[in-house]
């Protein structure tokens, strides 16, 4: 069975582009639950989405959800990601098929902890996760990176910061 395209699997899926890279589509809101109520109001209790890097998009830029968020490893290319935790550990995990040599099937990044991941190369061209997010998702929840204020703030990761930010 050859491996689809990123083309296609963008069509299969009707992915759009994401605000912090990449492309997504939300797949799933808990809508026949009651809400959650959030400091910021009334949220799903879980969403979930596909989300694919791409070589002509392979950064997901640094950004801060305040949900809990399970990544899950689908098909393609490893993807890998970098994670500040409030007191500035950088952590760095590989997402992929090759479970032997240590990538992970799955992840789980804690509300408040900075994340950015990077697409490496392969043969596909692509890498394709889902995200269960809970509480779920709303973009009123999500803070994307900025360069200065970040390396400010974790001077330690700065060439980091300056190659997975847009500004």
């Amino acid at each position: 069975m050859a491996t689809p395209s990123a083309e296609t699997v963008i069509r299969a899926l009707d992915l759009e582009q994401h605000v912090e890279g990449g492309y997504y589509r939300r797949t799933f809101q808990a809508d026949d639950r009651d809400p959650i109520m959030t400091r910021d109001g009334e949220r799903f209790l879980m969403t979930s989405i596909h989300y694919l890097l791409t070589d002509a998009s392979p950064v997901g830029h640094f950004h801060l959800n305040r949900s809990d968020i399970v990544h899950y490893y689908h098909l393609g290319d490893p993807i890998e990601y970098f994670l500040i935790h409030p007191d500035g550990e950088l952590e760095r995990v590989v997402m992929g098929p090759e479970v032997a040599q240590g990538q992970r099937l799955q992840l789980t990044v804690r509300g408040g902890i900075w994340k950015a991941s990077r697409l490496l190369p392969g043969a596909n061209g692509y890498g394709l996760i889902s995200e269960a997010v809970s509480p779920g998702f709303d973009f009123a929840d999500m803070t994307l990176g900025e360069r200065a204020g970040l390396t400010e703030q974790f001077p330690q990761h700065g060439a980091l910061i300056e190659a997975l930010t847009r500004h």
